[in-house]
């Protein structure tokens, strides 16, 4: 079926365990801090980072409780589903979607100028959804284990980084 679809290419080798983590935490911070989903993210086999604009800078204990939940998402074993629409469609899911579901933070802003008509959703259970054409494991469980490394903040610009790496 998903080569009836003509998508566009990326040169990218995502680690699946890794690059669905990132799915999951960008929604958790959506959902704790309100804001956007990462633009600055750099996700390795060995060690991840990945960085939020933030009001203010998360303590020691949001920072604990951020891994808290991650590992529980992943322990909640949701299934990684793909669903294919064109820009229209997308376009309904969009305007259709209830207020506090994933589907109404969907976006075509962030896709490239040259992205085909033809749109890939992953979609997380019924916790988070994101047009994405990377590799992804086929339910949450199959992650491992999301360990927090550390974390840097920068004043200047709100930028929240995290570091972290999965243990399969």
């Amino acid at each position: 079926m998903a080569s009836d679809y003509i998508l566009n290419d990326h040169n990218k080798e995502e680690f699946p365990p890794a690059h669905t983590a990132e799915h999951l935490l960008n929604q958790l911070m959506v959902r704790k801090y309100g804001c956007e989903r990462s633009r600055n993210a750099h996700i390795e086999r060995k060690k991840s980072k990945i960085s939020y604009i933030l009001d203010q800078k998360p303590d020691r204990k949001a920072e604990k409780e951020i891994e808290r939940e991650m590992n529980e998402l992943i322990r909640q074993d949701m299934p990684v589903t793909f669903q294919y629409v064109t820009r229209a469609e997308l376009d309904g899911i969009i305007m259709e979607a209830e207020e506090d579901s994933p589907d109404a933070l969907l976006s075509l802003e962030r896709l490239p100028d040259d992205a085909s008509d033809t749109i890939r959703l992953v979609r997380i259970g019924d916790y988070d959804v994101c047009p994405c054409i990377g590799k992804h494991v086929r339910s949450t469980a199959q992650i491992g284990r999301f360990e927090m490394l550390g974390t840097n903040w920068d004043e200047m610009t709100r930028s929240f980084r995290i570091r972290f790496k999965i243990i399969q």
